[in-house]
């Protein structure tokens, strides 16, 4: 689901709700296992699922099902947990859950489910409920408009803080959150100014919400990206953030805890791609075969650079013949390539997600980053190549031979690790994918041709 990343459980506390869990299910102490189930948060028993067998996981889902805590359950459990414990669920019970669940929630569990159980569940809703759950389902699942929830406090302009008062009263179960108060103005209920709860408990009953609400109110288009969304909510601290429409109609609003989790799911995409593991957040629930399907094409990346790395050093057979020393340097040069190159691809995919990078300056950060490369090169050359004079004394240049191959490759790997993440976003493409594997086989190609390309011209070979 996408809200995939909940808090993890860690150390005892964890290890202690799992042993528990397992050994009353175990002994079939149903009774026992519903009072510790009530007990625990839905976030706690859905991070226990996770190190349960899929039997265990079904025999305690039938007692969880029987409890009101089941839709907030389903929406804390991984997808592909979640997929597996509904599939045997009638529609009309999935219905009766969904109903009780947060909209946005609902949303989010039936775009997960497969169409043709999820149209069941819609058919068998209330209108109202269903009207609602499809107006959000229609934005895609990683914009504002996929995110929001549909309730929110908002009164219109001309209403009294009194009356506003009353109406929070009244209507604070409804709401996903009461931080925050957003003033509407006219029929179309365009976004007008925002409110706090603190601040309008601190001004007179009589004054009008206009008077003393702030219009300068930030908010995102349904449209705006998830990642662009979380910026916001965290570079101003707000809990929530209003969603308009192009009319600047109010349509819902994004809380805190779904930015988490946006932040969460983007920063672990990031980090699988440069890792070379796609990008499948639930990488470590698939199968055997599933997982190994996901990261084959990724390694293929490596293969090609190996093979093309040992097609170019065959090459140069002839030269390797008469100076056997140069093979002993073969990997120093293109680990040290490539690990430097993955370090400023990695800087810079973080920076641009971070917004720390300005794609403006692009320039300047490939050259900044060069530099980098250069003075690592120049120190890690000299070392490099002193070892090598003093292990070989034949020939005499080989330690200026490896010295200026080590500056020559950190030096264009980190300014092409810097370059390829800050090109690829330039076009819209997602910069995360340069990284990893395909940083470490360029240099490797890289590096290695130009070690036997300066070999060659020194030593005269």
């Amino acid at each position: 689901m996408r809200k995939g990343h909940k808090r993890e459980l860690i150390g005892n506390e964890g290890k202690m709700i799992l042993d528990t869990v397992r050994r009353l299910n175990r002994r079939n102490a149903v009774d026992h296992l519903l009072k510790m189930l009530k007990k625990t948060h839905p976030a706690d028993i859905a991070w226990t699922f996770r190190h349960l067998t899929p039997n265990e996981r079904r025999s305690i889902f039938n007692i969880i099902a029987q409890t009101e805590m089941v839709g907030e359950f389903i929406s804390e459990l991984d997808e592909s947990i979640m997929l597996e414990l509904v599939s045997e669920l009638t529609p009309q019970y999935m219905a009766a859950i969904v109903k009780e669940m947060d909209k946005d929630d609902a949303a989010d569990l039936l775009e997960a489910l497969p169409e043709e159980m999820a149209n069941e569940i819609r058919k068998l809703m209330g209108k109202a409920d269903r009207e609602e759950v499809d107006a959000l389902l229609k934005y895609d699942p990683e914009t504002a408009g996929g995110l929001m929830s549909p309730d929110f406090m908002a009164f219109d302009e001309e209403m009294s803080v009194g009356e506003a008062i009353r109406n929070v009263q009244e209507r604070s179960e409804e709401t996903e959150t009461s931080f925050y108060l957003y003033i509407t103005h006219g029929p179309e209920k365009q976004l007008a100014g925002v409110l706090s709860l603190r601040e309008l408990l601190l001004h007179p009953p009589y004054r009008l919400l206009k008077n003393v609400m702030n219009p300068k109110v930030i908010a995102v288009s349904t449209i705006t990206p998830q990642n662009e969304v979380a910026h916001i909510v965290s570079q101003y601290n707000f809990l929530a953030v209003p969603v308009v429409d192009s009319s600047y109609t109010l349509k819902g609003i994004v809380t805190v805890d779904d930015v988490i989790d946006v932040i969460r799911e983007e920063a672990t995409e990031d980090f699988l791609r440069m890792a070379g593991a796609g990008k499948d957040q639930e990488i470590l629930l698939k199968p055997v075969f599933e997982n190994a399907k996901t990261r084959a094409p990724w390694l293929f990346a490596t293969l090609v650079g190996g093979v093309a790395a040992a097609f170019i050093i065959t090459s140069f057979e002839d030269e390797l013949a008469q100076v056997l020393a140069l093979t002993a340097f073969i990997p120093v040069v293109a680990g040290m390539g490539g690990n430097i190159g993955t370090q400023s691809s990695t800087i810079v995919v973080r920076g641009i997600a971070t917004g720390r990078v300005n794609m403006d300056e692009l320039f300047q950060v490939i050259f900044k980053e060069m530099r980098v490369g250069l003075i690592l090169g120049g120190a890690y050359g000299v070392f490099l190549g002193l070892l090598a004079w003093l292990g070989y004394t034949e020939p005499a240049l080989l330690g200026v031979v490896v010295g200026l191959s080590i500056l020559m490759v950190m030096t264009l790997a980190a300014s092409m690790g810097a370059a390829i993440p800050l090109i690829l976003r330039r076009f819209n493409v997602d910069a995360a994918i340069a990284t990893g594997p395909f940083i470490t086989t360029a240099m490797d190609i890289v590096g290695i041709t130009g070690y036997f390309v300066i070999a060659k011209v020194l030593l005269g070979l």
